[in-house]
């Protein structure tokens, strides 16, 4: 059995949120190789500063598993985590964080406040980065050099 791919999932999402005005985000949780949520941004739909495609699918799939701590999920989305999702992804106790793009100036994994290698951090995943991080990317870029021209 051929498993899904977790990141087309995750760009999936970020194409839909684009659609709805959003920025591009995308994001998914697997367990034991099967997709248990999946979400893009919704920040503006929901009025939410909080609503990042990586907060909804943590909290889809906690309720959906009805546990709070999600210790053999991986995660997988299109851009660097920010500060306020790593601080869930380490609450959540996520085993894995996949992303494809880097974000420089508000990510907080490999960039920022690199806040899993904080002493206060008190779970931290394994990291794998660049992960279709092309097209995460440029689909970004694209939002924003629409948004720019509108």
């Amino acid at each position: 059995m051929k498993r899904p791919d977790f990141m087309a999932i995750a760009l999936a999402e970020a194409e839909a949120a684009a659609l709805r005005g959003e920025v591009p985000i995308g994001a998914v949780i697997a367990l034991d190789h099967e997709p248990v949520a999946r979400a893009g941004n919704r920040t503006r739909e929901q009025n939410d500063p909080t609503a990042h495609a990586e907060m909804l699918v943590i909290r889809e799939a906690a309720a959906k598993l009805s546990a709070e701590r999600l210790s053999g999920a991986d995660l997988y989305v299109t851009l660097e985590p920010c500060t306020m999702c790593a601080a869930a992804i380490s609450f959540a106790r996520i085993r894995r964080l996949y992303f494809g793009a880097v974000d420089e100036k508000g990510g907080a994994v490999v960039s920022g406040v690199r806040f899993f290698t904080a002493p206060t951090c008190h779970h931290v995943p394994e990291i794998y980065s660049g992960l279709a991080e092309t097209r995460s990317a440029d689909m970004l870029r694209s939002f924003f050099r629409e948004r720019r021209r509108s």
